[in-house]
């Protein structure tokens, strides 16, 4: 097996990855465009420059995404086969974690779960909180939807500026409810006691900790305790912060994997072991 090349097409940014002899990754990379078949193009020719790869030495070209519906005919004549997002996202989830039995949580412009198990990969639902969410809220409460300034604002909050936590509300430990657990988000803000930088934090921490009870709910009697977050999104600093919390409260697993960001597009490319 030569190498296939996994894309992940989105609205403006495209994500593409090589796979060698079906389990080497290849310099993942990505790149951002006006619309997604100048992202997809132009991905891919900085991929197959950047990397001095012929032509010739692709075998096939793997593409999924919500981008990919505009792609009619093969890229630069090469195979070229359209991949289900949900299945990319549950492969790329398994190949990246090491996990087989998982929840796919694909934090992207929204949130998708993917349950990934011994029966195969299953889209199981999701949430309309994602990314989009960030940059729109943060447009219009920080005049501003660049979301790495949004994430160096947010380095220099205080979420106890912003959300009601279990400690503002009780005098002492609630069953299973630490006093550090949130108890309404943004419920504490009051005037204009809440700096721009907490409420970056806050905008981020909303976000996160709605996708994460979104996920955990999903999994209530359904036995699998591993969630596996993959997307961009994934990769705010915040992530693991508002994970680690909690893991502790639920006794669930967070996993964000090396190449969270780009495990869609790989798994793209593993879809091809899979025809």
């Amino acid at each position: 097996m030569g190498l296939v090349i996994g894309i992940d097409v989105g609205g403006s940014t495209t994500k593409i990855v090589g796979l060698r002899d079906g389990q080497k990754l290849c310099n993942p990379m990505f790149i951002t465009a006006a619309d997604p078949i100048t992202s997809l193009f132009g991905a891919f020719g900085k991929y197959i420059y950047d990397n001095g790869i012929a032509l010739g030495d692709i075998e096939h070209v793997m593409i999924t995404g919500v981008g990919s519906s505009s792609v009619e005919t093969p890229i630069y004549g090469l195979p070229t086969t359209k991949v289900d997002e949900f299945q990319a996202d549950g492969l790329g989830a398994r190949f990246d974690s090491g996990l087989d039995r998982l929840i796919a949580v694909s934090m992207g412009t929204g949130t998708t779960l993917v349950r990934a198990d011994e029966t195969g990969i299953k889209h199981i639902g999701g949430i309309s909180m994602g990314g989009g969410t960030l940059r729109g809220l943060s447009h219009l409460l920080l005049g501003t939807s660049d979301i790495p300034e949004v994430v160096e604002m947010a380095a220099k909050g205080d979420i106890s500026h912003i959300n009601l936590q279990i400690r503002d509300i009780s005098k002492k430990v609630l069953e299973g409810l630490p006093m550090h657990a949130t108890a309404s988000l943004f419920g504490k803000v009051r005037n204009a006691n809440a700096t721009h930088e907490d409420i970056a934090l806050g905008l981020i921490c909303m976000v996160v900790e709605t996708i994460g009870s979104c996920a955990v709910l999903s999994q209530i009697n359904g036995g699998i305790p591993d969630f596996v977050c993959i997307g961009t999104l994934a990769r705010l600093p915040q992530c693991r912060l508002v994970f680690d919390i909690m893991e502790d409260l639920y006794g669930v697993r967070f996993h964000i994997p090396a190449h969270a960001e780009y495990c869609t597009a790989l798994g793209a490319a593993l879809a091809h072991q899979e025809s």
